[in-house]
């Protein structure tokens, strides 16, 4: 088994993630190759709890600026992260191994409700939950979810997917001379808005001392790096 920095975190992917090259919906490519990275860890001892966006199916703030009521709109957005969980416990139980749908809002026998203790128990016992359904209130984001549950579960970090290699002082794609931090406070982030993670789960995070580590997901064997604590590919947030 390898000895991983962090044993037990919160992986947040996007919506995004699981459409690859598709308009939108799912690509059975995409999802595969979510199931192999998460599963390479998991075999060697690492225990992910999983927290997706929505984004490929439904935005509930794209919604309310139609004119759709926001609250409506978030609670469709929430059902679209249970379709995503679904998804994924499939994906991961084709691969071979074990993963539970937790939702919090009630919907059995679809998806248990989420309960930590249970979620605990699912995670030291070597299982994939994937945490669907939000927060269960409408107005918050699926980055708020993943860090109120990444304290609930006793997660020892939040490890933010993306495209990039971690937090730049401007947008990569658009200024040739963006800078990567490798490492940045909390305070820092927010004081240069780099737009870490919305504000709600930023200040859980910080006011909690729960490291927030942003890498791209897509780059080959980035999630284990990562985990064994190579930050030369990722950018941690934390107290400096």
């Amino acid at each position: 088994m390898s000895k991983y920095v962090y044993k037990r975190i919160l992986l947040k992917i996007s919506g995004e993630a699981l459409k690859g090259k598709n308009e939108h919906g799912y690509s059975p490519e995409a999802v595969s190759e979510i199931v192999e990275r998460i599963g390479k860890v998991v075999k060697k001892g690492a225990q992910v709890a999983l927290v997706s966006g929505a984004g490929n199916i439904w935005r509930g703030l794209a919604g309310a600026k139609k004119g759709m009521d926001r609250v409506t709109a978030d609670q469709m957005g929430m059902l679209a992260t249970v379709m995503n969980g679904l998804c994924l416990r499939d994906a991961f139980t084709s691969a071979g191994f074990k993963a539970t749908v937790m939702s919090a809002i009630p919907m059995m026998p679809v998806a248990e409700v989420f309960e930590k203790n249970r979620a605990i128990e699912l995670l030291g016992k070597g299982e994939i939950v994937i945490l669907a359904g939000g927060t269960g209130s409408p107005f918050f984001t699926t980055d708020t979810t993943a860090a109120l549950r990444a304290l609930e579960t006793d997660c020892e970090a939040v490890l933010k997917a993306t495209k990039v290699d971690g937090i730049y002082s401007a947008d990569p794609f658009k200024d040739p001379n963006a800078t990567r931090f490798e490492t940045i406070s909390y305070t820092e982030a927010l004081s240069k808005k780099l737009g870490v993670m919305d504000s709600t789960a930023f200040s859980l995070c910080s006011d909690n001392a729960l490291p927030i580590i942003v890498f791209n997901f897509s780059a080959p064997d980035a999630l284990e790096k990562v985990l064994s604590g190579d930050s030369s590919i990722a950018t941690v947030v934390k107290n400096v």
